[in-house]
């Protein structure tokens, strides 16, 4: 015989009303919902909602620098280059500390504050530097070529070469090209006595100022030849460096100065104003050259006053 439970009517009514109660508050909330928004969720604790502008904005500098690679390339093919020209990296956040190299000294060059002479920047970076001397050649084909490859060089320039056009050095400037000292008549200094040494040197820091709206803080001794004198009167009229070279590059060769004939990081190169008047070739030529010959190395140009 099956055993028979009765059902308490108390626990009943007492379930149904649960039950009812469960469902009036489901339909209240319901409606409630459907009455006014809904709130926003709130992104976790770290957590950050993505945001349109900065995605833009990183999608419109990808294209720039897409359009600019493309630009470098379009302009590398056009002046009969090899290679696309190495992009060079950013400057360096802490710039090296620049000193005379050795056996380029003078007498009291560290306890007087000399401007040091030097032909290499210290750096682990596979950079040179392009550095062009006396202006005596304006090739505005030069210009053009240099601002569509967008390579950074710096001019030393000599009065004597360039009063006839100063324009053409503004337009230099304006480009974002740095001009600086190399005397008023490019001299052989040490030959000279201290107080002519100092009107070649600082009355050239006028007509730079004059001229060009600043007063260098970097030169080039002419010819690379310089004594105590020199150094003590660039200082006096704010000279800070005193870069020489490492390389120099014409438009039929190359010349070294270290024996081993290669290039290293952080040289600096020269070369010069000059046209078919003296060379071989264009200033274009002379840098089709070099441009060939560092790319072929790996190595990109950088701009020098970003490392001083």
């Amino acid at each position: 015989m099956r055993l028979v439970v009765q059902t308490d009517k108390k626990t009943t009514y007492r379930r149904v009303g649960a039950r009812a109660a469960l469902a009036a508050l489901a339909v209240a909330a319901l409606a409630a919902g459907c009455s006014r928004p809904a709130e926003p969720v709130r992104p976790a604790q770290g957590q950050q909602r993505l945001q349109a502008p900065p995605a833009r904005a990183l999608d419109s500098y990808a294209t720039r620098l897409r359009a600019s690679a493309a630009a470098r390339a379009a302009a590398a093919k056009r002046w009969g280059l090899r290679q696309v020209p190495l992009t060079p990296p950013a400057p360096p956040a802490v710039k090296p500390r620049i000193t005379a190299r050795a056996g380029f000294e003078v007498a009291h060059q560290e306890d007087w504050d000399l401007p040091p002479v030097f032909t290499t920047v210290p750096t682990k970076d596979k950079i040179v530097f392009l550095t062009i001397d006396d202006g005596a050649d304006k090739d505005p084909e030069f210009l053009r070529m240099m601002s569509e490859l967008r390579i950074p060089y710096t001019a030393f320039l000599s009065d004597y070469l360039i009063k006839d056009d100063y324009g053409y050095f503004r337009k230099m400037r304006d480009s974002g090209v740095t001009l600086n000292n190399h005397t008023l008549h490019h001299p052989y200094l040490p030959g000279l006595s201290s107080e002519d040494q100092h009107h070649e040197i600082c009355d050239m820091q006028d007509i730079m100022a004059r001229q060009f709206g600043r007063r260098p803080t970097v030169m080039r001794f002419p010819y690379g030849n310089y004594n105590q004198d020199s150094l003590v009167a660039a200082k006096s009229c704010g000279i800070k460096y005193a870069p020489i070279w490492n390389e120099e590059v014409y438009v039929d060769h190359w010349e070294f100065r270290e024996d081993d004939q290669r290039m290293r990081r952080g040289d600096i190169v020269l070369t010069h104003f000059r046209g078919r008047a003296e060379w071989n070739g264009t200033m274009a030529d002379d840098m089709r050259r070099f441009l060939d010959y560092v790319t072929a190395q790996g190595f990109a140009v950088a701009r020098l006053e970003d490392y001083l």
